[in-house]
């Protein structure tokens, strides 16, 4: 990503709309702004797959690994405005479990990209499916959107979930309301 081209970009974003770009609060926003858009947009640089690949572990262990509370922090592709709040991530291992650290990079990798909450949700749901091969995986984002919120509709307390899951979470109800009573 070219970080001059992106300044001059939002300079010019700013006289459209009747800004001055050359007046003292505004003479750095658009290098600031480009650092800004390239940072929230580094996902498209990492390949999540490899992340897991990094810390994978043989283990017999084969009852469910829950992280939650991760923090989500996205753009929506629709207005290039934030969506954030936590995403909820449980694998049961199937011989191989995963450094745990690397499960919420893998929500970064593919949050920092420009997304909407469903497609995020199958992403991160797919990504450990396809790299851990585990018994399933269950995977609940749970998000505020600044464009239903700042504009349109502008309703404050709205939030939205979105749920996608695999394997033993699909096909065995005990499985997923142990999943979803452990996430309240």
């Amino acid at each position: 990503m070219n970080t001059n081209t992106l300044e001059t970009n939002y300079r010019q974003i700013l006289k459209e709309i009747g800004e001055n770009p050359d007046r003292e609060g505004l003479l750095k926003t658009p290098e600031r702004v480009a650092k800004a858009m390239k940072f929230l947009t580094n996902g498209y640089e990492i390949e999540p797959d490899s992340i897991v690949q990094q810390a994978v572990f043989n283990e017999t262990y084969s009852e469910m690994v829950l992280v939650k509370d991760i923090e989500v922090y996205s753009l929506c592709e629709h207005h290039v405005l934030p969506f954030f709040g936590k995403a909820h991530i449980a694998y049961i291992p199937d011989g191989k479990i995963v450094g745990l650290s690397k499960i919420p990079r893998v929500v970064d990798a593919y949050s920092r990209r420009l997304q909407v909450q469903e497609r995020l949700t199958i992403e991160i749901r797919d990504c450990l499916q396809r790299t851990l091969n585990p018994k399933g995986v269950a995977v609940v984002l749970e998000c505020s959107h600044m464009c239903m919120q700042m504009r349109g509709v502008q309703k404050q307390n709205s939030s939205t979930t979105t749920s996608a899951f695999t394997g033993l979470f699909l096909e065995n109800d005990a499985t997923r309301k142990e999943f979803i009573n452990l996430i309240k």
